[in-house]
C-alpha cells in the first residue's frame, strides 16, 4: 500500500517570488546556485549580483554544482534553489548532499509542474522532506505560506526548505542577460575576490 501523496498547495500558496525575496533578504552575501528556467528568471530579475550562478539552461543539477561550491568554500552561506521537477531529475543528490555533511541550504520550490516548460504535471506532489531526512539532510522543513517561510529554520546544515507554491499568475519575467562565460566569471570573482 503506497502513501498518500502530500496535499496539494493551499489557493493562498507561496510564490516563488516569495521564497526568492526572503532567500535574499535572510541571505545578502550567500552564493545562490537556481536551477534553469523560470526559477534562474525569478532570482535574476529580484536581484542580479555576482553571487547568483545562473543555470540557464541545464536542469537537474543546481544542487550537484551548490554542493561543489558549498565544498570548496565551507565558510559561505550556499543555496541550491531548486524546482521540484528539477530535482526529481536528479533525486541522486540528495544522499550526495547528505554523505558529503556540506553545509549546504537546499531549497525546492515545488508548484506541482513544469512551468518552465508549458505547465505539465509533475508526477505528484513529492514529499521531499521525507526524501531528504531519508538521505540524510541534518534537517529539512516544509512551509506553504510566507509565516511558515519568515520562521523556517533552516540550521542545521545540510537542510532541506521544501516550499509549496501556487502556479505563476504573471509573466516569467526578463530572461538573463550575461552569457553563460560571463555568469562562471562573476560568480567566481565574488569567490574569490582580490585582496585589494
Amino acid at each position: 500500500m503506497s502513501a498518500p501523496a502530500p496535499t496539494p498547495a493551499p489557493s493562498a500558496a507561496l510564490t516563488l517570488s516569495d521564497v526568492a525575496a526572503e532567500l535574499l533578504a535572510r541571505y545578502p552575501d550567500a552564493v545562490i546556485v537556481s536551477t534553469c528556467g523560470f526559477t534562474t528568471r525569478e532570482l535574476f530579475n529580484a536581484a542580479d549580483r555576482p553571487e547568483n550562478f545562473y543555470l540557464v539552461g541545464s536542469m537537474g543539477i543546481a544542487a550537484p554544482v551548490a554542493l561543489g561550491i558549498a565544498l570548496a568554500r565551507p565558510a559561505r552561506t550556499v543555496i541550491a534553489l531548486d524546482g521540484d521537477g528539477s530535482l526529481l531529475m536528479n533525486l541522486g543528490v540528495l544522499p550526495l548532499v547528505a554523505g558529503a555533511g556540506a553545509p549546504l541550504l537546499h531549497v525546492v520550490v515545488d508548484n506541482g509542474m513544469h512551468e518552465s516548460t508549458g505547465g505539465q504535471a509533475t508526477v505528484g506532489r513529492a514529499d521531499f522532506t521525507a526524501l531528504a531526512r531519508a538521505a540524510g539532510y541534518a534537517h529539512a522543513v516544509r512551509v506553504e505560506d510566507a509565516a511558515g517561510l519568515r520562521a523556517a529554520d533552516l540550521t542545521p546544515r545540510p537542510a532541506l526548505l521544501h516550499a509549496l507554491t501556487g502556479p505563476r499568475t504573471g509573466g516569467p519575467g526578463r530572461r538573463v542577460t550575461h552569457t553563460p562565460q560571463q555568469i562562471v566569471e562573476r560568480v567566481s570573482t565574488a569567490l574569490n575576490p582580490v585582496a585589494a
